[in-house]
């Protein structure tokens, strides 16, 4: 069975810089798909046919907005992800029948953040690499403690490499 990632892509900005604006949600798809065939999700994925999930590209106000109100964190970050899987969802989910879709969840990137972050990388490498980081999550990956951290940055290493984009140098 293949697996599909259907991506909705949503700006909460003005006008999004030209080398993120080339990134279509067909592209977002495709490397989505891709990075969930490659991927070993912490929790067993619901059985579905596509996978869904809303990407949204916004400004330091807007996720520290969202930071704040659920993770009592007043301050603006580069990438949160709210997961829809976690073990009770999942365990519902896969004792009843396969799905035509399941939401994986949101990610939501600070292009603001990320623009501050891309040093000696362009933008695109920057958010494509925020976006790998979020998937993880939304797939059940964490890092508590530096061993968990470098086990997720190597997979995200690899999910970029996976689509032809070179990593962000460390």
């Amino acid at each position: 069975m293949t697996l599909s990632v259907e991506v909705t892509v949503q700006v909460a900005i003005a006008l999004l810089p030209p080398e993120l604006a080339s990134i279509t949600e067909a592209q977002w798809q495709q490397w989505l798909s891709c990075w969930l065939a490659q991927t070993q999700p912490i929790f067993a994925l619901p059985p579905a046919t596509t996978y869904g999930l809303t990407l949204r590209l916004g400004n330091d106000a807007q996720i520290q907005q969202l930071n704040q109100q659920y993770r009592q964190q007043d301050r603006a970050t580069d990438v949160l992800a709210f997961a829809t899987l976690d073990n009770g969802a999942v365990a519902a989910a896969i004792a009843s029948e396969p799905l035509p879709e399941w939401e994986l969840g949101d990610i939501i990137i600070s292009l603001d953040t990320a623009r501050a972050q891309a040093q000696g990388h362009t933008l695109r490498q920057e958010v494509v690499w925020l976006v790998s980081h979020g998937f993880l999550h939304l797939l059940g990956w964490d890092h508590p403690n530096a061993e968990q951290l470098e086990q997720m940055l190597q997979q995200q290493e690899h999910l970029l490499k996976q689509i032809q984009i070179p990593p962000p140098t460390r």
